[in-house]
């Protein structure tokens, strides 16, 4: 089992998810090909990496991300609520983020928006990853097939992949109409079948979340190309066989 790692939210196991703590965690193990981040905005248009809607669960805020100016977003304690060795742990800008990950490992960029939550954070998004010359190291994904007709429409250059939870009998389809060629699905519903066809069409596979050795194995014997996402890159080590024991 030689499948690409994928370090979910950052090495989001053992640090606060979608903060720069995770990330340079994940950096560190060198089974770590690809990491996965969320991108919202800031009210003033920031883009930064957070992953649900509201504040309330990954920092010390309170209410909707978009409410919070950027300078207001900076004051946040992001860290403490996993550990307190991560107290004061900052929301990280999608800048910042780039920046740390150039040259180093291929980005999985979630777009987390809904219907117009976020005006413009396409351009933006794709701004920051042409500045840096990175369109060849990133991805960017979302449940949103209008989110990536636009990308694709402005973001010349720039690979999408459409996330999906089920496998509907027109997905090759949908993604072809989409001109996608990634493919981010939840592990259970990803078949051998399935694998063989999007990979054998230039399409990545990436299956998500699995935790535990059994199960990244069993995804793993659908196809050795599918990229495995995880919050626990030490586990997904463990899970190749003759490394170690099952957790």
């Amino acid at each position: 089992m030689r499948n690409p790692c994928v370090a979910h939210r950052g090495f989001s196991g053992f640090a606060p998810e979608n903060t720069m703590a995770a990330v340079q965690l994940a950096m560190e193990r060198e089974d770590v090909r690809w990491i996965e981040i969320d991108v919202q905005c800031s009210k003033d248009g920031v883009p930064l990496l957070i992953h649900d809607f509201t504040l309330n669960r990954t920092t010390t805020g309170r209410g909707p991300v978009k409410d919070k100016t950027w300078a207001e977003l900076q004051t946040l304690d992001a860290g403490s609520w996993k550990s307190k060795a991560y107290r004061g742990e900052r929301l990280p800008s999608l800048d910042e983020f780039l920046d740390a990950i150039a040259g180093r490992l291929r980005a999985n960029i979630e777009i987390k928006t809904e219907g117009n939550l976020y005006p413009g954070i396409e351009e933006k998004i794709i701004s920051a990853v042409k500045r840096r010359h990175m369109e060849g190291e990133v991805v960017l994904t979302s449940f949103e097939p209008r989110v990536l007709a636009k990308i694709k429409e402005i973001g010349r250059g720039i690979r999408t992949g459409l996330i999906i939870d089920r496998q509907p009998t027109d997905l090759l389809l949908r993604l072809q109409l989409l001109h996608c060629s990634f493919l981010s699905i939840h592990y259970k519903a990803l078949t051998a079948e399935l694998a063989a066809k999007a990979i054998k069409r230039g399409i990545d596979v990436m299956a998500w979340t699995m935790d535990e050795a059994r199960t990244l194995r069993k995804v793993a014997s659908l196809h050795p190309d599918i990229l495995l996402c995880t919050n626990r890159p030490d586990v997904w080590r463990k899970a190749i066989p003759g490394s170690g024991r099952d957790e």
